[in-house]
């Protein structure tokens, strides 16, 4: 008994570090399918979740949020180890995955839904949110302005099972999709050799 006790003891105390430094991001970027494949590449980042924030109706279905019948946006939630992964290098992963400078929509997808924003979790996540977005607007990359919305996390509402792991699903309609979309020019032609940290100085 005591062995057990103590087995059971020993393996609560290496387990609470790890919980202990999980936490949560949400981005919306565009097309949930191609930022939910996109992140979990990230080592330290977990499953992530596409699904929708930002709006006011509870439960939206997806044909909701397509027809613009909500204010919600395609959102992913990340789920991430930060003694892997920093919230500052999901913020770098983030724009690095779509056209932050678009204020109508995703390079084929058009409209609200498909806007650029960050939710954060907490006044951490505000700071370097709005600093990174100071700092990248400032670098003027784009010719235009960065039209990333900041906004508080608010209820997250998971898609339809069909969305989820779309990428590892319909493999084939996926990469099509992400081709044609001209997502994968536009990060090859902006991101391929910029690696800066884009952060405003305290």
């Amino acid at each position: 008994m005591f062995r057990m006790v103590f087995l059971l003891s020993l393996f609560s105390a290496l387990a609470a570090p790890a919980m202990a430094a999980q936490k949560t991001a949400y981005f919306a970027g565009g097309c949930f399918w191609c930022t939910e494949a996109d992140f979990e590449k990230i080592d330290g980042v977990g499953d992530v979740i596409s699904g929708f924030m930002g709006g006011e109706q509870a439960n939206p279905s997806y044909q909701d949020v397509a027809y613009g019948r909500t204010t919600h946006r395609e959102t992913v939630k990340v789920p991430y180890d930060d003694t892997k992964v920093s919230f500052q290098q999901l913020l770098s992963a983030f724009w690095r995955m779509h056209d932050p400078s678009d204020p109508n929509g995703s390079f084929v997808d058009r409209g609200r839904h498909y806007g650029s924003a960050i939710f954060y979790a907490d006044s951490t996540q505000k700071r370097l949110a709005e600093g990174a977005l100071r700092a990248l607007d400032k670098a003027n990359k784009f010719n235009r302005p960065i039209a990333t919305q900041i906004a508080k996390a608010g209820a997250f509402y998971p898609a339809e099972d069909y969305h989820q792991d779309y990428y590892k699903k319909a493999g084939y309609k996926y990469t099509y999709y992400r081709f044609r979309s001209g997502r994968d020019n536009f990060i090859k032609k902006y991101w391929a050799n910029d690696a800066t940290l884009y952060q405003a100085e305290e």
